[in-house]
């Protein structure tokens, strides 16, 4: 502790406290915390907005628990949580507040930014999109050629592609049988290419997600959609009738051919990885209708109020959050995985990878500081059963230790056979299996019981041993709907945001993905041949020049 600056988290009582206790439990195994409390379940499981969580498969006691609201309280996390709900500038780096929250605020209560209330442009924005949903729905507004629309293609990149596609494609179930939703981000050309490849100029709708109007992969992108809709019966006169956009820079969209009444705003206190919920939504509006939209920002709200007011104890994106710290501070953990076991959520591993890592991928604090503690993990995973057959391998006999969430409905939305039961039964066993283990006396006589002699059983047996003591959340709700949707994504993006208030990091700026695209635009110049006085290190000359067909192949 003696390196630690005096700001830093490492200064707090309860580091010190927790430090010690990590030490204590490490020779601790939760198959024996289980067989000595027989109510672990119930002590380590809360509920709220539709979501229920059981947290007993975690490498604590009730005195670890207690140690973490500690560090909490010390961390003065409520303040903080209070704080962004008051629309206080907390991304102080770029003296912003960060307002998700007020896109999905249902209530007759005014959100302040700058002495103005930004609620009633909030509202008009949803009014906005109802009306616009509603022309689509109803095929009062058609194409060129006077067909109602049946494709809808989003191009935007970041949070602008990844938020909106995990929620259409998780709602799946509710979509307008009409439309059909196209996605592109990807400045690879080849995505477009096979996006557009199947299109019918007439009957697609293009919606560009972009706050500048100027992202390179979404403008560059949106040209090429252009272009093609312009050699395939489109003209520049009804451009307007197939390109919509969401945008600050409104003098740039009504450049492009898109009419002023047909551009939605976007605001500066929304960070792109948090903006699903506005008219970045447009799409999941239109494929699911805005009833449906309406409900996930209604779930996303119930979890926002439960955040906002909810006991540190009882609060489930505190608890997710201070048993992240727990692992990533104290017990050695690098990453987590995301784990949903529902096909339809296979998108949510890829947005929560954004949402924390682009958030709490930081290693100054608020201060400038260095951090002397490690902040955000890894995040990595996939969809549920299928990863049993990958890298589930890693979870249980790896080196590392990775905690895990589990995420399954209660219910199918196809009931087809006994697959929910099985699928129910391959997420319990493998939760299971990751908390029990397998020793090493237990798996030689499963070798003997199978008729190994005694001399092969105990030379096979070390491979078969599981060490278990691998920790785990198992996530819950009755169905995916739009409101359970809406509440879990919500429950992610307030574990990121306490991760970030304890590390005492700014979770809302994003300087290192800048970074890379002002280089990117320095190398574009050189690629394109085109002047330009940046020197750049031999290795990345080097691979220009291989670009460029001046390198030498072997």
């Amino acid at each position: 502790m003696s390196n630690a600056h005096k700001n830093s988290l490492k200064s707090l009582p309860s580091w010190a406290a927790l430090d010690a206790h990590a030490e204590h439990i490490s020779s601790q195994h939760m198959r024996d915390l289980f067989k000595e409390d027989p109510d672990r379940f119930n002590r380590f499981f809360t509920e709220a907005a539709g979501i229920k969580l059981d947290y007993s498969k975690n490498r604590i006691t009730p005195e670890t628990m207690s140690l973490l609201m500690d560090m909490a309280r010390e961390a003065k996390l409520p303040e903080k949580i209070e704080a962004m709900f008051q629309g206080k500038a907390i991304n102080t780096t770029e003296k912003r507040p960060a307002l998700h929250v007020a896109l999905r605020n249902l209530s007759d209560e005014s959100i302040m930014v700058d002495d103005k209330d930004i609620m009633p442009e909030v509202r008009d924005t949803l009014k906005q999109m109802d009306q616009f949903v509603w022309r689509i729905h109803s095929a009062q507004w058609r194409g060129f050629s006077n067909k109602p629309f049946t494709d809808i293609v989003s191009i935007g990149i970041g949070g602008s592609f990844l938020g909106p596609k995990l929620v259409s494609a998780s709602l799946k179930p509710y979509w307008n049988n009409a439309l059909n939703c196209h996605y592109v981000a990807n400045i690879d050309g080849s995505h477009i290419t096979e996006v557009l490849k199947h299109l019918n100029p007439e009957t697609t709708l293009f919606i560009i997600q972009s706050k500048s109007f100027g992202t390179q992969e979404t403008l560059e992108n949106t040209k090429v959609a252009r272009s093609w809709f312009l050699r395939n019966g489109g003209n520049l006169e009804t451009i307007a009738k197939h390109f919509v956009a969401v945008t600050a820079n409104t003098e740039a969209a009504i450049d492009f051919g898109i009419q002023q009444e047909n551009i939605f705003p976007m605001w500066d206190w929304v960070g792109g990885r948090y903006s699903l919920w506005s008219a970045i939504g447009l799409p999941i509006a239109l494929t699911i209708g805005m009833d449906g939209f309406k409900a996930l920002l209604s779930g996303a709200n119930a979890m926002d109020t439960h955040f906002r007011t909810a006991p540190l104890e009882e609060n489930l994106p505190v608890i997710q959050a201070l048993l992240g710290v727990w692992y990533g501070n104290f017990l050695g953990a690098d990453s987590h995985a995301i784990l949903p076991y529902d096909h339809y959520l296979r998108g949510l591993p890829a947005h929560i990878q954004q949402l924390d890592m682009e958030s709490n991928g930081k290693s100054v604090d608020l201060d400038g500081s260095p951090t002397d503690y490690t902040t955000g993990p890894i995040i990595w995973g996939g969809a549920g059963a299928n990863g049993q057959h990958a890298y589930h391998q890693l979870l249980h006999q790896g080196t590392r230790l990775s905690p895990a969430d589990f995420i399954i409905p209660l219910q199918s939305h196809n009931p087809v056979a006994n697959h929910h039961a099985i699928l129910f039964a391959n997420c319990l066993s493998q939760t299971q299996a990751l908390m029990q283990g397998k020793t090493e006396q237990e798996a030689k006589q499963e070798l003997l019981d199978g008729g190994l002699s005694e001399k092969e059983a105990t030379k096979l047996a070390p491979h078969k041993v599981i060490q278990g003591n691998r920790p785990s959340n198992t996530l819950l709700f009755d169905r995916a709907t739009p409101r359970t949707v809406g509440a879990l994504i919500a429950l992610y993006e307030h574990k990121v945001y306490v991760q970030g208030a304890i590390w005492n990091i700014n979770s809302f700026d994003q300087w290192g993905v800048e970074l890379g695209k002002q280089l990117g635009n320095e190398i574009l110049h050189k690629l394109l041949k085109e002047p330009s006085t940046n020197e750049l290190d031999s290795s990345t000359e080097g691979l220009i020049n291989l670009y460029n067909g001046q390198g030498q192949s072997t």
